[in-house]
């Protein structure tokens, strides 16, 4: 199976209000890939699409290769949920829970259940009520891994955490995908996060799609630029005709002194040095026509960190950045 999750212009309102607007989305099997976005930017709506949790007004998805609206039993059993906040039978200690949710899923793993407990450093013996929230949430995860899922669902797992609760709680996660082979889909609004994380991620805001591709490729393809010109004339009038080029790949330019700079969401490593330059500066003729004007710009392009970019993406209104996963 190449793709664990598929959606197709997946569509659901609440009232007038879009909160998924033609989502076509697909997410590689064996990925960890991150749903990024505000709150509100329809995240969670997505997860409960694809639970059969909310029915979709226009549109279709598939999990695990089955239809969300005709998801049963066994295909449940090969999926593992946990959600900010999820509630758990308090009065039970967590070895009652797991003892609970054994027989529901015949693919339950006791060797796993074993590691997890040791990985999540949890007590079996302990009333669930008397975990603090990272333990609560690990305790969820527990159960929801020890099923040996095909897909792990996280909705917002990090809500509500500690910085050190948080941190726990992801190098339990990142050390728990190393026992068995899931894809794991989960939503988040914090970015530092997902970086660790994922390896794929979406960019959501207001319902719809903004970008959808590898982590590696995106940084690969983003980078911020910088032309450091012999005076602030020239950077000034370089920053005017960058705004001006109308090149959707050409975000947030800036001037300061005798610099300008942007965000190139096209950028290409396997570019020579010359051909570069041509590209860069062919738009920027009266900033570098004086005769060896050119050869005095200095250019510089660093690779930016995923909190830059998706910054950058939420400063520029519709941008045009979509690369679907193959």
């Amino acid at each position: 199976m190449k793709h664990a999750i598929e959606t197709f212009a997946l569509t659901r309102r609440f009232g007038r209000r879009k909160a998924l607007d033609a989502l076509t989305l697909r997410v590689p099997a064996g990925s960890v890939f991150a749903l990024l976005g505000p709150n509100g930017a329809g995240k969670t709506t997505t997860i409960k699409l694809l639970l059969n949790l909310l029915a979709p007004h226009d549109g279709s998805s598939f999990v695990l290769g089955c239809d969300s609206r005709k998801l049963g039993p066994a295909e449940f059993a090969r999926i593992g949920y946990v959600a900010e906040g999820q509630d758990l039978p308090d009065r039970m200690t967590l070895g009652e829970f797991a003892d609970y949710c054994r027989p529901f899923y015949p693919a339950w793993d006791r060797e796993l259940e074993a590691v997890l407990l040791r990985t999540f450093e949890l007590p079996p013996d302990r009333q669930l009520r008397h975990l603090s929230r990272g333990m609560r949430m690990k305790a969820a995860l527990l159960v929801a891994l020890a099923r040996r899922p095909r897909l792990l669902l996280l909705d917002e797992p990090f809500g509500g955490l500690d910085p050190v609760a948080r941190d726990d709680f992801i190098r339990g996660l990142i050390e728990a995908s190393l026992l068995g082979e899931w894809t794991v889909l989960l939503s988040s609004h914090d970015i530092e996060e997902v970086e660790r994380l994922a390896d794929h991620i979406a960019i959501i805001d207001r319902g719809r799609l903004q970008l959808a591709e590898s982590l590696e490729a995106l940084q690969a393809r983003v980078r911020r630029v910088e032309l450091r010109f012999g005076s602030p004339a020239a950077a000034a009038e370089a920053a005017r005709r960058l705004t001006g080029t109308g090149n959707p790949a050409w975000l947030d330019v800036e001037q300061a002194g005798s610099r300008a700079g942007f965000v190139d969401t096209a950028w290409r490593g396997s570019d020579s040095e010359r051909a570069c330059r041509e590209r860069l500066l062919s738009p920027l003729a009266s900033a570098t026509d004086a005769p060896g004007a050119a050869d005095n710009i200095t250019i510089t392009a660093r690779p930016m960190p995923l909190r830059e970019i998706y910054l950058t993406l939420a400063r520029t209104p519709a941008p045009n950045l979509k690369n679907p996963v193959s």
